[in-house]
């Protein structure tokens, strides 16, 4: 089966010579794909942008805080009504534990892994250059409700994927130091 991803290996090796000025193969990348999950979109729009530009063990560490609720993640576009937190980083305070979407994007990430294994790369220099997550199909449910009437409701899922590349020994990704506050 053909997974849609969003970038093809050309573009993932022209966006990581932007980004670290290194040139690398297409053997270099690793991809992970996982359509159709039932879970919020926001939230994994959210998680997607924060792991984007970690380091693979990085993202996999504050993902598993993120599951046990210790360490939260920055909402930076569907913040509305959202309450402010004593965060770990520096200048922005909102922030939530999604724990159901960090479950999914571990399993994700360690697919990520497997696939880099299987590749032959070194996974401890691997960096995520490339997280998304979009819509995917709607499943229509209908409620029934008391003199025959029955109330429609929407169940959204969400497509989510991953792209790693494996940078070579001199190169440290640029956002290794997450920019937070020690306490």
């Amino acid at each position: 089966m053909r997974w849609n991803y969003s970038l093809s290996d050309g573009e993932v090796v022209e966006l990581t010579f932007r980004k670290y000025g290194v040139k690398i193969t297409e053997e270099q990348i690793a991809k992970a794909y996982w359509p159709e999950q039932r879970m919020s979109w926001k939230k994994s729009v959210e998680v997607a942008r924060f792991i984007k530009g970690m380091t693979l063990r990085q993202a996999q560490k504050w993902l598993e805080d993120v599951v046990k609720l210790k360490k939260p993640i920055p909402m930076k576009t569907f913040k509305k009504k959202q309450a402010h937190h004593a965060t770990p980083w520096r200048g922005w305070p909102a922030a939530r534990w999604p724990v159901k979407v960090a479950k999914r994007y571990l399993q994700l990430l360690e697919n990520l892994e497997n696939n880099a294994r299987f590749r032959g790369l070194d996974v401890e220099r691997l960096v995520i250059v490339h997280a998304a997550a979009h819509k995917g199909i709607k499943i229509w449910n209908y409620m029934p409700r008391a003199f025959g009437r029955a109330t429609p409701f929407v169940e959204e899922t969400v497509n989510i994927e991953a792209v790693a590349v494996e940078l070579p020994n001199g190169v440290t990704p640029k956002s290794y130091k997450l920019n937070l506050v020690k306490r």
